[in-house]
């Protein structure tokens, strides 16, 4: 795959995590916050299995030891990423988690730099310092200056979000098993979530039900399609520029 068609499939990744805080938002109104990032993303678990099944056939990349200790490891700051801010995302509006978010564009190249000592290009950095500037006209810098319980864990999983990805080049230069990294990936957020969600959230078929529309577009298409699409393209495009095209959301 050319570095070009890469960055397209990191645009089109942020269109639909853009897209998707408006479903996030009301799925969190109808149900637990925990248990939804649970379901959403055992939806994309299954989604993924057939994909990861005939990589798996097809592959010359047998998994290595190590390989799924790092596969969980990214699952599990995923899953802390997408825990905090569906949680945030109850006292905060969409607008400004999605701001909050794109913060971690400047954090993906420090973490980058930590585990391999590779400097980021200057231009990343600026680059990274334009794109928060961009976002934050785009918010309501009225609620912004009110802070709210919200906003601070929607940051919080900024650290999380930029571990998790430094972290997936690594995992492909060691196997190149994309679909498999999403898969075991999925899995494990699906399972914490649904374990923490079910364990300490109150449940309910009506709310389940009122929330399948959310839970689809969240399970199939950010999850299942826009997280995929991430993994592929990061075998191609570093991840201190990738953050940079998918702060886009």
């Amino acid at each position: 795959m050319s570095r070009v068609r890469a960055d397209l499939l990191l645009v089109l990744a942020a269109f639909i995590w853009g897209t998707a805080f408006i479903a996030q938002k009301n799925a969190g109104e109808l149900m637990g916050p925990i248990t939804f990032v649970g379901v959403r993303f055992l939806l994309s678990c299954a989604a993924l299995a057939p994909l990861a099944l005939y990589e798996r056939r097809h592959s010359d990349s047998p998994l290595k030891k190590g390989d799924l200790p790092l596969a969980g490891l990214i699952g599990f700051c995923v899953f802390a990423a997408a825990a905090l801010q569906q949680v945030g995302l109850a006292t905060t509006t969409a607008t400004n988690g999605g701001f909050l978010t794109a913060l971690y564009v400047v954090l993906v190249p420090v973490f980058v730099f930590a585990q391999t000592g590779v400097r980021p290009r200057q231009v990343v950095l600026v680059a990274g310092l334009g794109s928060i500037a961009g976002a934050w006209l785009l918010t309501d810098s009225a609620q912004l200056q009110s802070w709210t319980s919200g906003d601070a864990l929607v940051l919080i999983a900024d650290i999380a979000w930029a571990a998790g990805i430094s972290l997936v080049p690594t995992f492909l230069a060691r196997t190149n098993r994309p679909y498999f990294l999403a898969f075991a990936q999925f899995g494990v957020i699906g399972v914490l979530g649904a374990v923490v969600g079910l364990g300490g959230e109150p449940f309910s078929l009506e709310g389940l039900s009122a929330a399948l529309p959310s839970i689809l577009y969240a399970g199939l298409f950010s999850g299942g399609i826009a997280f995929t699409l991430q993994i592929v393209a990061l075998n191609y495009t570093p991840a201190a520029e990738a953050a940079l095209i998918m702060s886009l959301e």
